[in-house]
């Protein structure tokens, strides 16, 4: 599981790549990135979200989000990643039912 906390911008995307490329290069993995301690989550965040999956889908992985932020939430909406991502309120809802789905952003 990824725990992103704070302002996921492209200051924070340097320290982040590294743990994500380790999640996300075996072969099915299983990752979750937990958003609902992100405060701010700007179009470099979004790009860590869309490699995630990207990744996650060459290795026949699935990707889980957990997300209650209301304004991340809109982000994700308008810019189409909720549909690809679909975001769970919950850990468990996201290990229940997200994973991540074929398709163009």
């Amino acid at each position: 599981m990824l725990d992103f906390r704070g302002e996921i911008d492209i200051v924070a995307e340097v320290e982040v790549v590294p743990h994500l490329d380790a999640a996300t290069s075996a072969p099915k993995c299983r990752v979750v990135i937990d958003l609902t301690r992100v405060e701010f989550l700007d179009a470099s965040g979004l790009r860590l979200l869309y490699r995630a999956r990207q990744r996650v889908l060459e290795q026949h992985g699935r990707l889980h989000l957990v997300c209650t932020d209301a304004l991340t939430l809109r982000v994700l909406r308008i810019t189409g990643l909720a549909r690809l991502l679909p975001p769970r309120p919950t850990l468990e809802a996201a290990l229940g039912r997200a994973e991540a789905t074929p398709g163009p952003v």
